[in-house]
């Protein structure tokens, strides 16, 4: 096979991949809200997993699509990665993020009786840590927004506070565009905390219950499948490129795919080995709560 050719193949399979990981990425949104429809409950389920996924899917949206549609953030990536000018986003990032941030809204919803009908647990409340780092995290954009704005040129050189640090401007006279493009870098770490963290509060829950009765085990798979494949996408872009910037210059497609696959594994020994046969169904566990709520205050989860 020429070099040309091998390049070629490379690159066929960086889309190929690229796809795959779509697939298992986006289809891991749908057991959970389909066994909580199953169900009429969302019993097993930690709230504050979609919680900061709201958050986190809706950041990742902004900034991929940033990335990809905002001349000026393309350009002021460029002048930061002058080896590599190219950023490794993909359309199928930004479709992922755009359908998971749906998605999310849609399981968060369903902790709505209201909305959906369903049962709900009496501690299935968000912590305060987690609304915490929320509003925290939505202050922080908003702060690296007004960064931006202040610096020179209005955010437009990159040099300085530029709009590639929140999400981007087309033009001095554009405002609405320029919000819409303020800042990349801060929504994309924002994006990265919430993965870094989302996962934590359903891992406690399960060791709290010693169960995952109630939550589904599938994402988790197509998570880590989706993890090793967006890894591999990486390293074969940066390979064809010839720079590793690629990698260091998208940071949080770097994270979401490591943080996941450490913490899948975390979930695969919790529901295979740890807590493979519950002793207490979740309707019978929150029953028991339940009775219990009136002598012993129960954390929330």
């Amino acid at each position: 096979m020429s070099e040309s050719e091998g390049v070629l193949f490379a690159k066929a399979a960086s889309r190929l991949i690229g796809w795959l990981y779509f697939l298992c990425w986006s289809g891991s949104f749908y057991p959970q809200p389909i066994s909580n429809w199953q169900r009429k409950n969302t019993l097993g389920l930690a709230i504050d997993f979609p919680t900061l996924n709201v958050l986190g899917f809706c950041c990742y949206a902004l900034s991929t699509a940033a990335f990809l549609y905002s001349p000026t953030i393309r350009s002021q990536y460029a002048y930061r990665h002058k080896d590599n000018p190219v950023t490794t986003v993909r359309f199928n990032d930004f479709l992922f993020a755009a359908h998971g941030a749906v998605m999310c809204v849609i399981i968060y919803s369903q902790f709505y009786p209201q909305i959906w009908g369903f049962k709900v647990g009496s501690r299935q409340r968000a912590s305060s840590p987690v609304l915490l780092i929320w509003w925290a995290s939505v202050l922080v954009i908003l702060s690296v927004v007004l960064l931006a704005q202040m610096g020179k040129g209005g955010g437009l050189d990159p040099a300085g506070w530029a709009w590639i640090d929140v999400v981007s401007r087309e033009s001095p006279d554009n405002r609405a565009q320029q919000l819409m493009d303020s800042k990349i870098y801060a929504l994309g770490y924002v994006k990265l905390l919430t993965v870094v963290l989302k996962y934590i509060p359903q891992a406690w829950v399960n060791y709290k219950r010693k169960s995952t009765d109630g939550w589904s085990i599938y994402p988790m798979l197509l998570d880590f499948a989706g993890g090793w494949l967006s890894l591999g996408q990486q390293v074969i872009d940066s390979a064809l490129q010839n720079d590793w910037s690629g990698i260091t210059g998208n940071p949080v497609k770097f994270g979401l795919g490591n943080v996941t696959i450490i913490f899948d594994i975390i979930f695969f020994l919790q529901h295979y080995f740890l807590y493979r046969y519950p002793t207490k169904s979740v309707e019978e566990e929150e029953n028991w709560d339940g009775e219990r709520e009136r002598l012993v205050p129960q954390d929330s989860y």
